[in-house]
């Protein structure tokens, strides 16, 4: 029998050296059981691992958008603590009156892909913004990506295709983050899809942790090239911003939120945007 894809794996190379040792045929039968199992189960976390990047972006709306991508990624993050998930931010560029323009952050946690997965897309809000003086409610947009964080690569990176730059990370840190250019961004430029990282006091460690967000993107535009979806750019994935390819809209007015997808509706607004979106996602999960 040839045990070379049990060899090539370290979490089983070591039943199938001691396999090659066992005559008994019902001893290596269950050996080959066992060994069948652990990678079964290293291709179910592989295709919904337990990391994933998770990146909202203002779209349509100017400040008012980039004060409800500040929400939603508030929003993930309430619901992350009470799966108890860690978060970890990585980039954050906010507005100057405040809110994001874009943000990324790292979760960690059993079943965050697969819980997280379907938010990808286009969130639309209805609401009358505070310096609204008549009245008007305006509507906004903004993107949200999730990215799964997979060991296996499916894109093969040419690192001559990549350009990367060095800046100052801004906010809290301390006198190293504001002296010292620790802050990485990575371009690769056939797709033009970047990277960014700031949350690491050294360049180094925030050069790591941008591949690592690079390579979650490229294999995301891997994916979607094989399936014949995927566009020139990454924009594809989330959407240009605009208000006609929403998935799910949150009119605040009317404490309604919609998802198009499922064409059902939940109440509490103030509630989910606190973190507790978890009917939303099991419906999702169960359509």
């Amino acid at each position: 029998m040839d045990l070379t894809k049990y060899k090539q794996n370290p979490k089983t190379a070591y039943l199938a050296a001691a396999l090659e040792h066992i005559t008994d045929e019902e001893s290596r039968a269950m050996m080959i059981a066992q060994m069948d199992e652990i990678l079964k189960a290293e291709e179910g976390s592989e295709e919904l691992p337990n990391e994933a990047i998770l990146e909202v972006r203002a779209g349509v709306g100017g400040q008012e958008a980039a004060l409800f991508a500040e929400e939603l990624a508030n929003m993930y993050r309430g619901y992350a603590v009470d799966q108890g998930w860690s978060v970890q931010v990585l980039h954050e560029a906010k507005t100057d009156l405040g809110g994001y323009k874009e943000a990324a952050f790292e979760i960690h946690g059993k079943g965050v892909y697969e819980r997280l997965r379907f938010e990808t897309g286009v969130h639309r809000v209805q609401r009358i913004p505070h310096t609204e003086k008549s009245g008007r409610i305006h509507t906004s947009t903004a993107s949200v990506a999730v990215l799964p964080l997979r060991k296996k690569h499916t894109f093969v990176l040419n690192p001559a295709d990549i350009d990367m730059e060095f800046s100052r990370a801004g906010g809290a840190g301390g006198q190293n983050v504001n002296k010292v250019e620790t802050a990485v961004r990575i371009v690769h430029r056939p797709t033009g899809i970047e990277a960014r990282s700031q949350a690491e006091r050294s360049q180094a460690a925030n050069r790591e942790r941008a591949m690592t967000v690079l390579m979650a993107k490229l294999d995301a535009f891997a994916e979607e090239q094989v399936r014949a979806k995927y566009a020139a750019t990454r924009a594809e994935q989330i959407g240009s911003g605009d208000r006609s390819e929403k998935i799910r809209t949150y009119n605040f007015p009317q404490d309604r939120i919609t998802d198009h997808r499922l064409k059902q509706s939940w109440s509490n607004i103030p509630k989910v945007m606190q973190g507790d979106v978890g009917g939303i996602l099991d419906a999702l999960a169960a359509a």
